[in-house]
């Protein structure tokens, strides 16, 4: 992994003239449009980059790009990689790694998720304050380079406490409503049944998906400060279960998009 992961930023960094970002970000399902606030300066898509996967999912355009947000670099992924899709946590969680060895310390990632906390509805927008794995495989399982990080990881603090007051206050100062919440991580790719999302909220998650986790604790055994953000796209209940859709879910997603841009942006500049 070491050798495959030095490999891909030697690459990356001959593309782009050693650019070394400060930030890198991970965009979900329906919103990776958040490139349109990026001063672009190189965009390399995934099937040219070393050892690096491919997403299949739609909504997934596939690309790195990098380039400023007003005087911080940023590396910004257009496209995740999902356990569901047939790749293993490793290749998963292959360019959280790339990117901590471009530059990168602080980490935002995004998604789409369903909401089984009542007060949230299609559209919410939650920073997440923590995170259930219940992903049938671990990324950091085997033997573990100590070069990237520790055997055991302290995962009492996944995000970044300061990164959330810091959002919350942006927020605030946009007129942006936010809540925080659990996450919760599932294989999919299908949906939950309601007896799932009924499981989901015993558990204490406020919101469901089918990412995140494993970036996120990759990003924790390498010491990334790390901030999430969740798009309620879809609510747990009888009401709204039988009708949802991949399409539902993206446009949904799209429609807060503009807000989840707002943010991050304002999140990137001051923080």
């Amino acid at each position: 992994m070491w050798e495959k992961v030095q490999q891909t930023v030697s690459f990356i960094n001959e593309r782009t003239n050693h650019f070394h970002p400060e930030y890198g970000v991970i965009l979900g399902s329906g919103l990776g449009s958040f490139t349109e606030d990026i001063d672009i300066q190189f965009t390399i898509p995934y099937h040219e980059i070393p050892n690096f996967p491919v997403s299949t999912v739609q909504g997934h355009k596939g690309a790195l790009v990098f380039g400023m947000i007003g005087e911080k670099r940023v590396v910004a992924m257009q496209g995740r990689f999902h356990f569901y899709e047939g790749y293993d946590m490793k290749e998963v969680t292959f360019p959280v790694r790339v990117m901590k060895y471009t530059g990168v310390s602080k980490l935002v990632v995004s998604n789409a998720s369903g909401g089984v906390n009542p007060e949230y509805h299609v559209g919410s927008v939650v920073i997440l304050k923590d995170q259930i794995n219940l992903l049938p495989e671990h990324p950091l399982r085997g033997l573990n380079d100590e070069r990237f990080g520790p055997r055991f990881v302290n995962m009492s603090e996944p995000f970044s406490v300061m990164m959330m007051a810091k959002a919350k206050e942006i927020a605030g100062e946009l007129g942006i409503p936010v809540h925080d919440g659990v996450y919760l991580g599932l294989q999919g790719p299908t949906f939950e049944t309601l007896s799932e999302y009924r499981m989901v909220k015993i558990l204490g998650a406020d919101c469901v998906g089918m990412s995140t986790v494993p970036e996120v604790i990759v990003a924790r055994h390498m010491e990334l400060e790390t901030f999430g953000i969740s798009v309620i796209t879809d609510m747990g209940n009888e009401e709204s279960i039988g009708t949802i859709t991949h399409q539902e879910v993206l446009e949904a997603a799209q429609k807060a998009e503009p807000l989840v841009r707002s943010l991050i942006k304002s999140l990137i500049v001051r923080y």
